[in-house]
């Protein structure tokens, strides 16, 4: 079902933090075409404190059927599921991140965003959502590989991919090897443009849940006559934590991606926590990496970044342009 242009953008003031232009999630929500998509919703519809509709972001249902509404309407995936406990994700976040991605290989290509089948992307921990390749799929027309160390949630993230009758675009692979990211999950033969992570944050359940309840007092949820979720957005361990918590996780994963550097074009991981970036800065620079970009992200009040980087010179970037970009097509974005 062919999907209506995004909302029209409210407003802005000069100090708000804005999605990237790109971003199909601006200004206020259609609440009347989401349900029109998506009749479920109507259940979870609250007034917000200042009188507007909206949902109860506390509500992990009520979540999940929004994004539902939110991939139909906009993107025209028809048909997505997670299972309960699973990181139900926010998808404007999500989306930024991938058209911050996009920027990053134009500036390989002349300015111009290479898209299509050509260009592949390896989504580290897709996740049962399976959330990034679907977007950057839908608006970029690129091949995605997903893997994850949860055979459960690839189960799911497969039939959120075959539902909508994408298999051609979206393989998922099973990293048998757990604390390893690239290391026994590569084909020797394989080569990505783009490789993108969403890690553990959390180095306990303890810090996890504490990070919880703490987000809930400080939007103003924390009301002791209601039974909050332990876990805002849901998430299972793996998902949420990992020994060491994110720094720990990303080094690891950059001292991997130097082993498989003839492999990658661009390396890349979101970061929840600015004060974790000279650590990662430190260790991308012990293992010579020609070139690291810091991009900053904001969602609202929710202050995010990526850091992407690349063993690859300018010159040998323009070889791979080249070889690989030369005949990428530029197909109409899903949705528009």
């Amino acid at each position: 079902m062919p999907s209506k242009p995004p909302p029209s953008p409210a407003p802005a003031r000069a100090d708000q933090p804005l999605l990237h232009p790109r971003n199909r999630h601006q200004g206020r929500y259609d609440f009347a075409q989401l349900i029109a998509v998506c009749p479920q919703l109507a259940d979870f519809m609250i007034n917000n404190p200042h009188g507007k509709p909206s949902i109860d972001f506390a509500n992990p249902g009520a979540v999940r059927v929004f994004n539902q509404a939110l991939l139909k309407s906009l993107y025209g995936i028809a048909h997505w599921q997670i299972a309960d406990g699973y990181l139900c994700p926010p998808i404007p976040g999500r989306a930024d991140y991938l058209h911050g991605l996009a920027d990053l290989l134009a500036g390989n290509n002349n300015g111009a965003i290479p898209k299509g089948q050509n260009v592949r992307v390896l989504d580290i921990g897709v996740g049962a959502s399976c959330i990034y390749p679907l977007l950057g799929h839908g608006d970029y027309g690129w091949r995605f590989l997903g893997s994850d160390i949860d055979a459960a949630a690839l189960s799911c993230a497969q039939a959120n991919v075959h539902a909508n009758q994408l298999d051609h675009a979206i393989e998922l692979r099973l990293q048998a090897q757990r604390g390893q990211t690239f290391s026994g999950l590569l084909h020797a033969d394989e080569r990505f443009d783009l490789t993108l992570c969403n890690p553990p944050f959390h180095a306990s359940a303890e810090e996890a849940a504490s990070g919880s309840r703490r987000k809930w007092k400080n939007l103003g949820k924390l009301d002791p006559q209601r039974k909050l979720p332990e876990l805002n957005f849901g998430g299972q361990n793996n998902e949420l934590w990992c020994t060491g918590g994110e720094v720990s996780f990303i080094k690891r994963m950059i001292r991997e991606s130097r082993g498989c550097a003839d492999q990658v074009l661009w390396f890349s991981t979101l970061v929840s926590k600015a004060g974790n970036l000279p650590d990662i800065h430190k260790q991308l620079k012990k293992l010579a990496a020609c070139e690291v970009r810091t991009v900053e992200m904001a969602q609202g009040n929710k202050q995010s970044r990526f850091v992407a980087w690349t063993f690859r010179d300018a010159a040998a970037r323009q070889q791979w342009r080249t070889a690989h970009w030369s005949n990428c097509k530029q197909p109409a974005q899903q949705g528009q």
